[in-house]
């Protein structure tokens, strides 16, 4: 079975962001970049159908900078076979434009099944796994927390607010997973020594037939700005409950004015 999975590069959650200077990027000096966790899954995920196949190979892809090809490794220390890096250059491109990055580069591919993470953490807007599917013309499932493969088919359970849904679609398939769907493995040490041998070939825009033209954004960030700091909070006193009572009633009403 062949199998390709979507991933990004992302800021490590324990990393601090501050805003650079231009008030539109993050800074990124000291940053620590690792796989998007929900691509964690989808690589886990991969790996799994694979084995239980007993054949096929597991491709990633990618969109970013040269340094987005340390997180394409980690993919591949973990059990992948291959894996493709699209760099952008200079072009700032938003979600639209990534997936049609990534569905320039798999649509002279073979493949039988696509899995990515149903978002990343950074940009958090949830946009390319359906806008890839789309772009194919192929079916796509997110919030997926369990797969079943039979025959040509995938069936899915996905989670919706408040439960789950059954949702089957002909392969091939775009499944984007969702925490629960399995606890990805980690790199082994001879995992990491067969990646660096492993192919991972770098693509451009020009190389998949696409233009700047073709690529500019429909979203343009126009300013970065951190939360405004919390004010501390605010002890009501009073001699007696009901004293306190009436003045934290008070203060709702008069100060925060919620009731």
């Amino acid at each position: 079975m062949e199998i390709l999975v979507l991933l990004k590069q992302v800021p490590a959650t324990e990393s601090m962001i501050a805003v650079a200077g231009d008030g539109l990027s993050i800074k990124t000096d000291g940053i620590k970049w690792v796989m998007n966790p929900y691509d964690e899954l989808a690589v886990e995920e991969a790996l799994r159908i694979r084995e239980a196949k007993g054949s096929g190979t597991v491709t990633i892809l990618s969109v970013g900078p040269a340094k987005a090809a340390e997180a394409v490794r980690t993919g591949l220390a973990m059990g992948a076979d291959k894996g493709i890096l699209i760099d952008p250059g200079t072009l700032q491109v938003d979600g639209l434009a990534t997936a049609k990055l990534l569905a320039a580069a798999i649509k002279p591919m073979k493949y039988d099944l696509i899995v990515a993470g149903h978002r990343a953490v950074d940009d958090d807007n949830f946009q390319v796994p359906a806008a890839v599917a789309e772009l194919l013309g192929i079916a796509n499932i997110s919030m997926v927390i369990k797969k079943e493969l039979s025959d040509a088919k995938i069936r899915c359970t996905c989670t919706v607010e408040g439960g789950t849904k059954e949702v089957e679609a002909p392969l091939p398939a775009l499944i984007a997973a969702q925490r629960g769907l399995n606890d990805p493995r980690y790199a082994s040490l001879p995992g990491i020594m067969k990646a660096k041998k492993k192919p991972l070939d770098t693509k451009t825009p020009a190389d998949l037939g696409l233009n700047p033209a073709d690529l500019q954004p429909k979203v343009k960030v126009k300013a970065l700005r951190t939360p405004p700091e919390r004010k501390g909070g605010r002890v009501i006193q009073g001699d007696t409950v009901q004293a306190k009572v009436a003045a934290l009633v008070k203060a709702l009403h008069e100060e925060a004015k919620v009731i």
